[in-house]
């Protein structure tokens, strides 16, 4: 119940934050994009596995909506349903064959074939229009045409109300035998082949879920930014979702959001602060990682569970 409360109090004040401070709206959109993609890297750390190379999803889904725009599709609900299933279907083609591998193996696949897909969109210019990129330009909501700065301030809502639908489902998808099944896979995946239960569909559904979260939160980014560039795909942005749901914490669906938010709060402070943002940056890092290795979401999580 405690818990409950909590998430909602949080909710009210990201919903709140943008009308005291209007420049926090962009701020807070591109985070909890990045807390979708970071969110699908996480569903992959219950099993053990880490990919370096999420951000290839986050790109293909951006550029699906680029893409879609220019084929003519001007909803943005149907933009996003379009995008992520473009996200998830390829994650189930890498997927296939990527879910068979373990530990540094798997990492390392995931990143050479994300470098291989950020080549692709930085080449083709006839294509995607290369380092240039693609632009995006501001769809209607349910058939409501409105301007870009009202565009931007339903875009933030409605991504707002998906972190909470989207974290409930993930929430229960965890807490499901597929999810337990991912722990299993971690500590012991040869008791779960003895079990009968086929480890290879059980990950290739966890990578697709997890492509497909990564798909989302790289179409809000790219409806929220207005344009899609290679760098979306490039392998310091799947590095950077990695951070974020290891900073945030892989204990619960909130420390993905949590860690995004932490993040992107703390990059956009230092930036007004210093041309060298970069060393507070990492120098908070080191500390959060030395000091909460559970994440931030760890932390309270602990004062949650002394109160009780």
């Amino acid at each position: 119940m405690m818990r409950t409360i909590t998430a909602a109090a949080a909710v009210l004040v990201l919903a709140l934050l943008p009308v005291a401070a209007p420049w926090l709206q962009f701020v807070l959109t591109l985070a909890i994009a990045k807390g979708f993609a970071a969110l699908g890297v996480a569903v992959l750390l219950r099993a053990g596995l880490i990919s370096i190379g999420h951000a290839m999803f986050f790109a293909a889904s951006a550029y699906a909506v680029a893409f879609l725009a220019r084929a003519g599709v001007n909803d943005l609900g149907l933009l996003l349903i379009l995008s992520v299933l473009g996200g998830a279907l390829v994650g189930a083609i890498a997927g296939s064959f990527l879910v068979r591998y373990r530990a540094i193996f798997f990492a390392m696949l995931n990143l050479a074939v994300s470098m291989v897909f950020y080549a692709l969109c930085a080449k083709l210019y006839g294509v995607t229009g290369g380092t240039d990129g693609m632009p995006v330009p501001v769809p209607a909501v349910f058939g409501v045409v409105l301007g870009e700065p009202a565009f931007k301030s339903v875009l933030f809502y409605f991504s707002l109300g998906l972190m909470v639908l989207v974290g409930l489902a993930v929430e229960r998808y965890l807490n499901s035998p597929l999810g337990h099944a991912l722990s299993a896979v971690h500590t012991n995946e040869i008791r779960l082949e003895y079990l009968g239960i086929p480890v290879w569909a059980v990950l290739l559904i966890a990578y697709v879920v997890s492509a497909a979260l990564a798909g989302l939160g790289g179409a809000i980014a790219g409806l929220a930014i207005g344009r899609v560039v290679p760098d979306f795909a490039f392998w310091t942005a799947s590095g950077h979702l990695v951070l974020i749901a290891v900073l945030g914490g892989i204990g619960g669906v909130p420390g993905a959001f949590i860690g995004a938010l932490f993040l992107e709060l703390l990059h956009s402070a230092a930036v007004t602060v210093t041309d060298t943002w970069n060393l507070i940056v990492g120098v908070t890092l080191i500390i959060v990682i030395m000091f909460m290795p559970q994440g931030v979401y760890g932390l309270f999580a602990r004062k949650e569970a002394a109160s009780l």
